[in-house]
Parts: C-alpha cells; sequence; structure tokens
C-alpha cells in the first residue's frame, strides 16, 4: 500500500543516508551490546511489515536475546510493555471481582471476557517481543496474535449476549453461537500464509472491524427491549465508547498514520501500532466497566 500524501519510505531512508554511513554499516548496540538494530533496508521480507518505519529494528536474535531485549530501546518497545503491563492490570482486575462479593447470577460470561482480554494482550506482547527470532517464529506468533485479537472480541460479546438475554434463552443461544462460529473461521483464515502479507493490512482490519461491528445488532436488540431500564443505557454508553475506541484503533493500525506522513520520525514512539495498543487497551478497559454494571443489574433482576 502507498504511503498517500507523505515521503516515499524509500526516499525517506536515501535522505537519511546521504552523506553518512549506511545503516548495516553503523552499528547499534542493545543487549549487552552484542547484536545490533539495523534499518528497513536490511530486514529480511518476513520481518517487512511497515515500510514507513524505518529504523531500530532487530532481526533475526536468538531467543534469549530477543527476552532480554524488552529492556532494551528499539521500535517494539512500547508494543511489548503497553500490552504486558496491561495484562497484569486485568489480571488484578480479574482477581478482585473473583475475590469480591457474589451475586446469585453466574460470573462465567463476565471472566470468560476477562480471559479473552489478557489472552489478547499476552499474546500480542509476545508477539512483538519474540517474533524477531525467526521466520518460523513469526509465522507462529502472528497466528497466536490474530487468534487473541479474535478471542478479545468473542470474548466481548458474552457478557453483553448472556446477561442481556439471560430470559431469552434462544437469543442468547443465537447470538453467542453466531460470533463463536464466526471467531472460530476468522482464526482458520489467518492460519493461511498470505494472511500476514503486508498489502492485506486493510483485509485484517476489515475481517476484524467487522467481527466487532456485528456487536451492533444484539445492543439494538437490548435496546429495544429494555431502553426505560437505566442499566441497559448505561451499558450501551460503555458500548459506543468501546466500539469508538476500537473502530479508532482499526483506522489507525490500517492507515499507518502518523509514520506515513513522516517515515523515519516516529520510529521508536508513536507509530501507528502503538496508539493501536492503546486504543485497544482504553476500549478493553470501557467494555470491563460494562460488565460490572451487568453483574449489578442481573444480580438484583433475574427471571
Amino acid at each position: 500500500m502507498g504511503n498517500g500524501g507523505g515521503v516515499h519510505a524509500d526516499q525517506a531512508v536515501a535522505l537519511k543516508n546521504k552523506g553518512s554511513p549506511t545503516c548495516s554499516d553503523v552499528a547499534k548496540p542493545s543487549c549487552k551490546h552484542r547484536y545490533e538494530l539495523v534499518c528497513y533496508d536490511a530486514l529480511r521480507a518476513f520481518l517487512k511489515h511497515d515500510e514507513c518505519i524505518l529504523d531500530h529494528y532487530r532481526s533475526e536474535w536468538p531467543v534469549k536475546q530477543a527476552i532480554l531485549s524488552a529492556f532494551a530501546l528499539h521500535n517494539e518497545t512500547i508494543n511489548v510493555w503497553t500490552h504486558l503491563i496491561c495484562f497484569f492490570i486485568f489480571l488484578a482486575l480479574t482477581m478482585s471481582v473473583w475475590s469480591g462479593e457474589h451475586g446469585p447470577v453466574t460470573r462465567w460470561p463476565f471472566y470468560t471476557y476477562l480471559c479473552g482480554a489478557m489472552f489478547c494482550l499476552l499474546m500480542s506482547s509476545g508477539c512483538h517481543l519474540l517474533a524477531c527470532h525467526s521466520e518460523h517464529a513469526t509465522y507462529v506468533l502472528l497466528r497466536l496474535d490474530y487468534a487473541g485479537i479474535t478471542g478479545l472480541i468473542v470474548t466481548s460479546f458474552y457478557p453483553v449476549v448472556y446477561y442481556t438475554f439471560l430470559c431469552d434463552p434462544f437469543s442468547r443461544t443465537l447470538y453467542l453461537g453466531s460470533i463463536t462460529i464466526c471467531g472460530a473461521a476468522a482464526v482458520a483464515v489467518s492460519l493461511l500464509p498470505v494472511f500476514q502479507a503486508p498489502d492485506l493490512r486493510w483485509a485484517r482490519a476489515a475481517l476484524f472491524a467487522c467481527m466487532g461491528a456485528s456487536g451492533i445488532v444484539p445492543i439494538v436488540h437490548k435496546m429495544l427491549m429494555f431502553h426505560a431500564r437505566p442499566e441497559a443505557v448505561l451499558t450501551t454508553g460503555y458500548e459506543v465508547v468501546m466500539g469508538a475506541f476500537y473502530l479508532a484503533g482499526v483506522l489507525v493500525y490500517a492507515t499507518r498514520v502518523p509514520e506515513r506522513f513522516m517515515p523515519g520520525m516516529f520510529d521508536l514512539v508513536g507509530h501507528s501500532h502503538q496508539l493501536f495498543h492503546v486504543l485497544v487497551i482504553a476500549s478493553a478497559y470501557a467494555h470491563y466497566h460494562a460488565g460490572l454494571v451487568y453483574l449489578s443489574w442481573r444480580d438484583r433482576d433475574q427471571c
């Protein structure tokens, strides 16, 4: 995909290196000064995902050094830590719900969502940390990353559908079955090697966006049934916020804003995938609060 109105990445590399040694000539030590960071042009094809990020790449590092690089500065450092830190935050939130007072309504749909969020965060962090090891590692870890995104989307439906249609088994089963089947199909599609191709960035974004957008149906159904209930209105507000964050994240991811306009400027801080991570976290946290409202609602008002 082209860079639109921005400077083409190849031109930016040429301008950056004009009159100075190329990236392959300059050692950038990391991890005890044994391994070097390289620029985009020095990468093998399987590591080339965003030509607008020009430098500070790890390329085919041993697993031990890749793990240690979590404590070094490179273009994946923030991607690793944003989701790893939030994994532990969601783990603490889960333990808080587990140890708190339990009403009569079952908690498993909410725990399923929390586990889906933690799985997504952990797989994402691991992928960004270790995919630099080898082509096989990249293939496997990207599939786990895609599975994590799918898991987060699918499990996000569980509290919405289960607690809204607690007294309507048909609608509950229909919605939960449909999104679970769609999620399984999305994971199957992501296993295709072509799915990780940089040119299919928009296809990946569209697939996950469509899965998330399908949540509009049960939410509209909820409002038609329970529009007079303040809990239904409040949870819908949280879900609108969640959807807005998800949509913004998908657009940033697909368009590679802001680095497409200034290649090389956001290599370490501020590039699109980092912004995507922050928006996913904000969305997941908004949905966590919606889940708490659902629990409070159904603890008071069951069938």
